[in-house]
This record gives structure tokens, sequence and C-alpha cells, in this order.
């Protein structure tokens, strides 16, 4: 079967929540989304144009989602009732040299996800645990993890270490992975396709997890990510680096265990931890501006600053940097966050120009908010993980065939 022929089913599974995507090739025919409203699982259904029609389902709770794609799909038009689909792709975001690769789903696998299930307790579990349920409702279906570390692994060496023992970094797996791959790569794939890929270029994913990237013709040089994806940059809920020596104070004065440590640092630090009030910039940002919320503009400040000083790391890992793409969530709308961490990046040869900038809420493509010609690109890029997740899958699919 040729590629562009595949039906492919993409699983993107949060704590509270269930997307999938149908695709045939690297179209987009549907996308499905269930999650909770009033203590209750709802579904919405998307077409390729994003119009959305409520699904009404009966399941309550939301693991039981998956019994419900193919029948949807084949109720509103995108399957007939004896299709199914050719594999299903779902991301994997773990520590350890083997989730640096795409693997299709087997014994294997499932043994190697134990284990990134104890060193990545908040995330690998979600994934295991819809992994298991994919493979009991389509069974004989195959089933591919694609890696969100798998474009980093090009890092140099010296990106890829902490400063301790090799020996044991390498025997427990202690490096420093790095995440948001799919992201990073799809956006240097859409920039070739576009024509505007720069040599010399600085990825700022920013969301609810957020990471900076150098990518230097086209391959990863560094990502902020580590070992996990709480290292870096201040994000909605994550601290981001922090002093292990802090990490462990924290833990005694509130009386966490290592669990409980994590979860903090995970779930209650960043913007919300912060602000004390919330982990959505939109809201910190009306909070400032509205209310003067002292707590909000601290908040919004420190997160400009982390951001600017990441992207200062980069820029001299690569000598230099031709362009800087914001991606994500607050990276495409947010475009009073992209204005200050700009305003700061002149010695680079940036200059931003604040019209454009407060015009550009994307939602497609891609914009340039540079002040002119003559200054370096800043470029605001919408990320596609979901075509990247198929691409990556197609291209295990036909290496294996």
């Amino acid at each position: 079967m040729e590629k562009t022929d595949r039906l492919i089913l993409i699983a993107n599974p949060g704590s509270a929540s269930r997307k999938y995507a149908l695709y045939r090739g690297e179209e987009l025919l549907a996308s499905l989304h269930f999650e909770f409203v009033d203590n209750k699982p709802v579904c919405n259904l998307r077409d390729a144009e994003d119009n959305k029609t409520p699904v009404k389902i009966d399941i309550t709770k939301i693991d039981q989602a998956v019994g419900l794609i193919h029948d949807i799909l084949v109720k509103h038009g995108y399957l007939h009732e004896d299709e199914s689909f050719d594999a299903i792709v779902i991301r994997i975001a773990a520590p350890g040299d083997y989730f640096t690769a795409d693997h299709v789903v087997d014994d294997e696998f499932f043994k190697q996800l134990e284990t990134a299930k104890k060193n990545a307790p908040l995330h690998a579990p979600v994934t295991a645990a819809e992994i298991e349920h994919l493979s009991k409702a389509f069974k004989g279906i195959k089933l591919v993890a694609v890696s969100d570390s798998a474009f980093h692994a090009s890092k140099p060496k010296l990106m890829q270490y902490y400063p301790f023992d090799t020996d044991i970094a390498d025997k427990y797996g202690l490096k420093r992975y790095g995440y948001h791959g799919l992201s990073v790569a799809s956006i240097v794939r859409y920039m070739k396709e576009q024509g505007i890929l720069a040599d010399k270029m600085i990825v700022c994913h920013i969301g609810s997890g957020s990471s900076i990237s150098a990518v230097y013709k086209g391959e990863s040089m560094d990502n902020s990510m580590g070992f996990s994806p709480l290292e870096g940059v201040m994000m909605s809920t994550r601290a981001g680096s922090l002093d292990v020596a802090a990490a462990l104070r924290i833990k005694q004065y509130l009386g966490l265990d290592d669990d409980g440590l994590e979860k903090y640092l995970n779930k209650q630090a960043g913007l919300l931890g912060v602000t004390g009030f919330t982990d959505d910039m939109r809201l910190a940002v009306q909070a400032r501006d509205e209310d003067n919320n002292a707590k909000a503009s601290f908040a919004i400040a420190l997160y400009v600053h982390r951001i600017q000083c990441l992207i200062g790391q980069m820029a001299a890992e690569m000598n230099g940097v031709d362009a800087i793409v914001f991606s994500g969530t607050v990276g495409e709308r947010g475009f009073e966050v992209r204005l200050p961490i700009m305003e700061k990046l002149g010695y680079l040869g940036f200059k931003i120009d604040a019209e454009k900038n407060n015009a550009t809420y994307l939602e497609s493509g891609y914009a340039n908010v540079a002040a002119s010609e003559d200054d370096n690109p800043i470029y605001v890029v919408k990320t596609d993980e979901a075509r990247q997740m198929v691409f990556a899958a197609n291209q295990l699919i036909d290496k294996l065939a």
C-alpha cells in the first residue's frame, strides 16, 4: 500500500482528556476530542476545516473513549463499516536511549516502557495505559510509538551529558534527551518547504510545556529540556531548571516524599506557582493589565527572563543566530509575550515590529514580525505535531516493510 493511501489514527492522551485524529496519508480527515465537562465525559468531532460537531456519548471514564472511536468515525462518514486503520500512532516522551527512536509496539517495547514508568512517573504511565487500551480495542493493527526525543538524538555529545560520572550516565540512562522534538521537526520540515530555513535557528516552543531549541542546518544542536521535560525554562505549571539543593529544601519544608516533590515541581510551580492563581498566560496578562496584579506582573517578567537567558545560551552554542522562531500556543498567539522577549535581543541582530507582532495571532502558516527585511527574521510558525507523527510513522513502516 502507498503511504499516501494509509489510514492512520493519531492518539494523544492527556491526564484528563483524549485526542484522536484520522489521517489518510498526511491529509487530516477528522479529529475527536474527549474531555470532562461538569464531571461528565463529552466528545466533539472536528472536520479538516475545523468545523465542530458535538457527539453524543455514554461513558463514565475517559479511558473508555477508545472503544467509541471507530463507530463515531463510521457514523459520520469518515470510515466504512468494514474499514479499519492501517496503523495507530502515539507519541512517547520518556527518558532512556531506547526512546530516542521510533518503535513498533511489541514485547520489547512494553518491557522498556515498564522502566520508563519508573523514571517518568507523571507522563509515561498515561501513555502506557493508552497503549494497552488501544492494543485491546484494535487487535491486529500495527501500533507505532513515535519518539518526542528522536529529533534531538543528533545533539553533540557535549549537549547530552550532565557534569557527573559519564559511566553512571550511560549505565542508567541519565542524560539530557530533550523533548518537543516532534514540534521542532515539524517546524524545520515546514520551513524547508517554504524556503525559509535558516542555518542557525532558535526555536521557542512556548505553550503549557515550553522549550528552547538550537537548530543548526536543520538538525538539533541542543534543547533546554533534559532527562525529563521539567528542565529548562519556566512553564505553565513546571518550575524549569532549579538548584537541586533548593528542591530538597522544598521537599523538607513542605513535608513531601519523592513523588510529592516531583508533582509539586511539575504541577504546582511555574506560572501557576508564581502568580498563585493561574497557569494560563492570557489570564495572567489580563490580571497584570486590568487589575495591576503585582504577582502576575512579576510572574510574566520572570517567564520572559528565563526564556531570554536560554536564547542567549543557544546563540552562544551556535556562535550566533540567523532566525528566531516562536511556536506553541503562547508562541503562536501570545503577542504580549513575544514582544518583551525580543526587546532585549537587539545585540543578536533582532528588532521586532510591535505593530506587526500585535496583529499576529497565528492560526496557520507563518508570519515574520521583524521590523524590516534588513533585520534578522522573527518567525511565528504554526507547529503541526500530528502531521509529523504521521510522517515519522510512515517512515518506520516503510523501513520495516
